[in-house]
C-alpha cells in the first residue's frame, strides 16, 4: 500500500504545479521516498517533478492508456515508495472534451482511491472560498476532498477572513502560501520552460518551492491523509509481461535526448528494453554520431524549434540520421522528431530524411485524437487503432506522405505522417503502455 494523495484545482493557473512540485520536495528532503506523477499528457511537469524527488515523472492518463490501466500504471511507478504525489490537470473535473469525466483529475483520484488536496487560488476572495469549496467537495460523492491548500493569499488578516469562512465546510486548511512568495518559473509557447534546459535555475526553484511549501504547509497533516488512502488493489504494470518476450542480439536503438528533445514517456524506454533492446541515450544537439552500432531511432517530442540553429549546424550527425534512414533501419519520430526529420526547419537545413519543410505557426494545435495506422510501419500494421495527443505550434508542408502515417478521426478527418522505408514520422503523440506490440514491432525489425 502506497500513501497517496491527488493534487486538484477548481481550474488551471491556481497553483497545481507550485503545490505539487513543492510537496514533493518537500518530503523528499525529508527523507522519504517520494513517486511523482501528472495527471494528462503533459510532458513538461514531470521534469519538474523527476527534479524534485530523484525519479521518473510519470503520466496518468485514462484517454491515451484505457481507465483500467491507470491504477496498474500507477502501481509500477510508484512500487517501493513511502508516498506518491500526483498533480492535477486543468479543473479538477474537466476531462477530454465530449467524454464525460474521462482523463480528468477526479476521475484519476478515483481510479486510484486516493484523497484529494484542493488548491484554491484566494487572491480574489474571501468568504466566497468557503462556496466554492463546497460545491467541488459536494458534486461528486465518490471524489474525497481531503482538505484546502489556500494559494496567493494577501496577508495575515486575508488568511484569517479564508480559514473562518472554512471552519464549518468540514473541509481543512492544510496550508496557506503567500502571494508575495511566489516562485517564478518562466514560460513560452508550449508551456513552462522544461528542466532540461534550465538546469542550475531549475534546481534552485524547485529548492524555493520546497521551502515555501515547508513554510506554508502542515506536512504531518498532509502526510497522516496520504497514510490514510485504502488498499489500492491492483497489480504493477509490467513491461516484461506486456511485450511477451525479449528477441535476441540487444540491438541498439538509440534515444534522442538533451535540451532539444525532452518529451518521452518513461514506459517507452521500459517496453524497449523488455524487448530486448539495448537503449541509448544521445544528444542531437552535442553528439556528432549515433551511438555505436545503432540499429534504430527515436527521436520523440521537444523544442527543436528553439535549437534548430544548433541542431542544423551539427552536420556530421544529420549526415549519420539520414543515412541510417536511407538503409531501412526503423525510425520512430514524433513531433519534434518529425520536424528534425524535414528538409528544413525555419529555413535552417534539417536531416532531409523527409521531403517537407517545416515552420513554426502562430496557430497553437492542442488535443486528443483518435487514430489508425494506414500504412504499414516499423511501429504499427495496417488497422491498428489508438489514442493520441498533439501539441505544438509548428506546420509541416506536406503534413502528409504518400504513404502517411494516420488516419485521424478527431477533431476531423484527415491523414497525416509519413511512412517510408523503415521511417515512421508523425505529430501524433502516442503512449506504447497502451499498445505495447509497437515496442516489440520495432525492437524486432531492430533485429531482424
Amino acid at each position: 500500500m502506497v500513501a497517496r494523495l491527488v493534487v486538484a484545482a477548481p481550474s488551471s493557473g491556481s497553483g497545481k504545479t507550485t503545490v505539487a512540485t513543492g510537496l514533493m520536495a518537500a518530503f523528499a528532503a525529508a527523507g522519504l521516498a517520494v513517486s511523482p506523477h501528472k495527471v494528462g499528457p503533459d510532458y513538461i511537469d514531470p521534469g519538474y517533478h523527476a527534479l524534485a524527488t530523484g525519479r521518473p515523472g510519470r503520466n496518468l492518463d485514462a484517454y491515451l492508456c484505457g481507465t483500467e490501466l491507470i491504477a496498474p500504471l500507477f502501481a509500477h511507478g510508484a512500487a517501493g515508495c513511502d508516498l506518491a504525489v500526483v498533480e492535477g490537470v486543468m479543473g479538477m473535473y474537466d476531462g477530454a472534451s465530449g467524454h464525460g469525466e474521462l482523463a480528468s483529475t477526479a476521475q484519476i483520484a478515483k481510479l486510484l482511491r486516493a484523497p484529494v488536496v484542493l488548491v484554491v487560488d484566494a487572491s480574489s476572495q474571501s468568504r466566497s472560498v468557503a462556496a466554492l469549496v463546497h460545491g467541488f467537495a459536494s458534486w461528486d460523492p465518490e471524489v474525497r476532498i481531503g482538505g484546502v491548500i489556500l494559494n496567493k493569499v494577501g496577508s495575515a488578516r486575508h488568511e484569517e477572513l479564508l480559514r473562518e469562512a472554512l471552519d464549518a465546510s468540514g473541509v481543512p486548511v492544510l496550508g496557506a502560501l503567500r502571494r508575495e512568495r511566489q516562485v517564478r518559473t518562466p514560460s513560452r509557447h508550449l508551456g513552462l520552460v522544461p528542466v532540461a534546459e534550465r538546469q542550475a535555475e531549475a534546481v534552485d526553484a524547485v529548492a524555493a518551492l520546497a521551502e515555501q511549501v515547508r513554510a506554508g504547509c502542515d506536512l504531518p497533516a498532509l502526510l497522516a491523509l496520504a497514510r490514510g488512502a485504502p488498499e489500492l488493489g491492483a497489480d504493477a504494470w509490467d513491461p516484461a509481461a506486456r511485450v511477451g518476450g525479449a528477441v535476441g542480439g540487444r540491438p541498439v536503438v538509440a534515444v534522442a535526448s538533451g535540451a532539444a528533445f525532452t518529451f518521452s514517456y518513461a514506459e517507452h524506454g521500459e517496453l524497449l528494453a523488455a524487448a530486448g533492446a539495448e537503449v541509448v541515450p544521445f544528444d542531437p544537439l552535442r553528439d556528432a554520431r549515433l551511438p555505436e552500432g545503432t540499429r534504430g531511432l527515436v527521436i520523440g517530442g521537444g523544442f527543436p524549434e528553439v535549437y534548430a540553429p544548433e541542431l542544423s549546424g551539427n552536420e556530421p550527425l544529420r549526415a549519420a540520421v539520414a543515412e541510417l534512414a536511407r538503409s531501412g533501419a526503423p525510425v520512430a519520430a514524433e513531433c519534434a522528431g518529425l520536424l528534425y526529420l524535414s528538409r528544413s526547419l525555419d529555413g535552417q537545413p534539417m536531416c532531409g530524411v523527409l521531403d517537407a519543410e517545416a515552420r513554426m505557426s502562430q496557430r497553437l494545435t492542442l488535443g486528443y485524437r483518435e487514430a489508425v495506422a494506414v500504412s504499414d510501419s516499423s511501429l504499427a500494421a495496417v488497422g491498428t487503432r489508438l489514442r493520441g495527443h498533439e501539441f505544438h505550434r509548428t506546420v509541416i508542408e506536406p503534413g502528409a506522405g504518400a504513404a502517411p502515417a494516420w488516419g485521424m478521426h478527431l477533431p476531423e478527418r484527415r491523414v497525416e505522417g509519413f511512412v517510408q522505408l523503415g521511417v515512421h514520422a508523425s505529430y501524433l503523440h502516442t503512449h506504447w503502455a497502451a499498445e505495447p506490440g509497437m515496442a516489440m514491432r520495432f525492437v524486432e525489425r531492430c533485429a531482424g
